[in-house]
């Protein structure tokens, strides 16, 4: 069975247990939603996961200052393939004049069909300037944001994703997600970690219960720490949440939302890919990749990709090396044709964690920043500082 050990004797879900996920105007079935990764989640990368499975899938985030200000870099990070849809796009805010402004641009040039918006960024550079997973201690300040982003939004539903909170003793997920469903979102995601935590040890599911008992008019969406198919079964039974975000448990396999696909509706799934036909979905997501950029800034973002695609195999000691030095597409096609086609896919790395695993971190704050709890004013460094992409 192409399941662990932990979900060999979770059952497929049964006709009519789960029901579409409702953002809005947007029913999205299976409940599955891509997770916004910085320098990840771009068009090619979302086409290629909605060619394996339905689902929601959000690009990358982008600063509300600069999209608003119309910046280049911003521009194209927030851009779609003509064939995306819905367009779902992440918004990184602190000032609620930019929020406003910025979804005034996406609504006025017809740009997408969902708004998200960040509030759970554990980076350092963004906590330290007040941004990100440092703003829902501020429960004044994210409201006036959450306000602006609805009043302007119209009939573009507008989601906001958050952590647990700063730290197991500053947490806030609660009130985020009580002052989301009272100025009008359409839904909540949490990530049941603390930026304190980053990406390390267990998300704590019993978080997500809590808030699905507090928020009870908007779905509540769980994440974290789905890394089979079965995983989002488990997590939405255990839990009672309306659908399952999936972050870096897709990172080198994108056929994850085939397997989610399969087990919402009642079937198994089907068998992992070998290396061979792993090599495949490499060449295809490369190639997609040249098509949106140019040739040499495609492969070289591609690179680390191939550590994802690869991890486990035996054959990755021979290929990742070459692979880590490519600056063209013909270069990665001779290497991959020195790959064991038929070596099975590691069942051991199935619940292996992959993309950012750092340990805890003490979460860098403004001085003063815990002062006043109840001021609303935007942290100035952070809107003035940060760039898309987080």
């Amino acid at each position: 069975m192409y399941v662990s050990k932990l979900n060999q004797e979770v059952p497929l879900a049964a006709e009519g247990e789960f029901e579409p996920v409702s953002i809005g105007k947007i029913e999205v079935w299976p409940p599955v939603i891509l997770a916004p990764m910085a320098g990840i989640t771009n068009s090619p990368f979302r086409r290629l996961c909605r060619k394996f499975g339905a689902g929601l899938y959000v690009s990358e985030m982008v600063t509300a200052r600069l999209l608003a200000e119309r910046h280049t870099r911003t521009t194209q990070i927030a851009s779609f393939s003509p064939d995306e849809t819905p367009r779902s796009l992440q918004i990184y805010g602190v000032d609620p004049y930019y929020v406003a402004e910025a979804v005034k641009v996406l609504v006025a040039d017809n740009h997408v069909d969902h708004i998200d918006m960040n509030f759970g960024c554990p980076v350092r550079k963004v906590t330290g300037n007040g941004g990100g997973a440092a703003i829902p201690v501020k429960k004044n300040l994210l409201r006036n944001i959450v306000q602006a982003a609805v009043k302007h939004a119209g009939d573009i539903p507008v989601t906001i994703k958050f952590r647990v909170g700063i730290n197991d003793k500053l947490q806030t997920y609660l009130d985020a997600g009580k002052i989301a469903e009272a100025e009008g979102c359409a839904a909540v995601a949490l990530h049941a970690r603390t930026a304190a935590q980053l990406y390390s040890g267990q998300a704590d599911w019993e978080h997500i219960s809590r808030l699905k008992e507090a928020v009870t008019t908007i779905p509540v969406l769980g994440n974290g720490d789905i890394w089979e198919a079965r995983d989002a079964l488990r997590m939405m039974r255990q839990t009672g949440c309306d659908g399952v975000v999936v972050g870096r448990g897709c990172l080198g396999r994108p056929w994850l939302f085939r397997d989610l696909a399969d087990v919402f509706s009642g079937r198994e799934q089907e068998e992992p890919p070998t290396l061979g036909q792993v090599a495949d979905v490499m060449l295809e997501h490369a190639k997609m990749l040249c098509n949106w950029f140019d040739e040499r800034y495609a492969m070289i973002t591609f690179r680390k990709h191939c550590t994802w695609y690869l991890k486990g195999f035996r054959d990755r000691v021979k290929l990742q090396g070459r692979l880590l030095q490519i600056t063209t597409y013909a270069e990665m096609i001779e290497i991959l044709k020195t790959a064991n086609r038929d070596e099975p896919f590691p069942l051991k790395e199935l619940r292996r964690p992959r993309g950012k695993r750092r340990g805890n971190q003490r979460v860098a704050l403004p001085p003063g920043f815990l002062d006043d709890l109840e001021d609303d004013a935007p942290p100035i460094k952070a809107a003035a500082e940060m760039n898309s992409g987080g």
